[in-house]
């Protein structure tokens, strides 16, 4: 990387509380974050409403993790309603897709028909998984995608799910902000953990996790 930024220095980055923003698509600057207070979505307490719990389980999106990473942070990355820029610039998008092939960058991906109509990504790093962002192109895929990622790190023993920033969005769904430094010891004893992301999750335990929410 002839800038000086790594996937490994990302993963760095990270496991101390930092991530990276550009401040547009053109821009190749990337700026450095470590707010305070943290956003953070406990998974114990992770909220499902009624209706969407009943979309999540109608059948109506196909969801699956890490069948097209690059299309996922395209769609992520594109214009939308209320957010026409975007921060994830083509250093972010190289990086990110680097450290899926490492395995360490993943998404959660809802289709239609075989038509990719929403999704998320984020990077697992032990115990934690960074969210980064979502989108959508039809109502609720992203929340579905959510619901679907919070259930899998549940299944398999994550112990912190990382939003950034607290927003209204994710305070319907339990989503709280912390003091940094709350933030920054369950993270060093996250990312201490043994990885705990998985591809591999039986669909019946899918099932069942998402109505126990």
């Amino acid at each position: 990387m002839s800038d000086g930024l790594t996937p490994e220095l990302m993963l760095s980055a990270y496991a101390v509380g930092l991530f990276p923003m550009a401040e547009g698509e053109d821009d190749p600057t990337l700026s450095w974050y470590d707010p305070d207070p943290r956003g953070v979505l406990p998974l114990d307490t992770f909220h499902v409403p009624k209706r969407l719990r009943r979309t999540v389980l109608s059948g109506r999106f196909d969801v699956c993790v890490d069948r097209d990473f690059a299309a996922v942070m395209r769609g992520c990355a594109a214009p939308a309603k209320g957010r026409e820029s975007t921060w994830i610039n083509s250093r972010i998008y190289q990086i990110f897709c680097a450290l899926h092939d490492m395995g360490f960058a993943h998404s959660v991906e809802c289709r239609i028909q075989d038509e990719l109509v929403g999704g998320l990504y984020g990077v697992a790093l032990g115990g934690v998984f960074f969210g980064e962002s979502m989108f959508s192109r039809v109502t609720d895929a992203s929340k579905v995608a959510l619901v679907h990622l919070v259930a899998r790190m549940r299944l398999n023993g994550f112990i912190l799910l990382d939003t950034q920033f607290g927003t209204e969005h994710l305070a319907r769904f339990g989503g709280v902000e912390i003091p940094a430094a709350h933030y920054k010891q369950q993270l060093e004893r996250a990312v201490c953990m043994q990885p705990c992301w998985s591809n591999t999750v039986a669909p019946d335990m899918l099932e069942a996790e998402i109505r126990s929410m």
